[in-house]
């Protein structure tokens, strides 16, 4: 097989993978997300894209989730329902990514600065919260 067609074969082979409905160029779409503390499956958060600014939704508890709601948050989201909150918001297009948003922890009801970039052909999102020089980071996973 000649180079040419070994990267055609290749290019469509990698198309034929991917669902059609899933755009790699873009974190808008669900993403399961993992315990922080345990690493198990936790929720289903929904990102979309809002007023040009992209924001994140927890949509489902998973089986094994700790928390059903914000005990530990306050203001306007203490002892909500997890699920229908926005956790994610004013993530903006920078250099590689999406950046200059902000990430709640449910968990803590704290809140960080966020950061989030694709990975693995956009079938992960590398999510980094940080607060001053700490900084926590989370692989989600793409799941429609």
């Amino acid at each position: 097989m000649t180079l040419r067609k070994f990267g055609t074969a290749l290019l469509l082979s990698t198309a034929l993978a991917l669902p059609a409905w899933a755009d790699t160029s873009s974190p808008v779409g669900k993403w399961r997300t993992f315990h922080p503390d345990s690493g198990a499956p936790n929720t289903i958060v929904e990102i979309a894209e809002a007023g040009g600014k992209f924001e994140g939704t927890i949509v489902e508890l998973l089986p094994g989730a700790t928390e059903t709601n914000c005990a530990k948050c306050e203001g306007e989201r203490k002892d909500q329902p997890l699920v229908g909150m926005v956790i994610l918001w004013d993530l903006t297009p920078e250099r590689g990514g999406w950046g200059g948003g902000t990430i709640l922890r449910p968990a803590t009801g704290g809140t960080a600065n966020a950061s989030v970039k694709l990975a693995d052909g956009g079938q992960k999102l590398d999510v980094k919260g940080s607060r001053g020089i700490a900084s926590r980071s989370q692989t989600w996973e793409r799941v429609e």
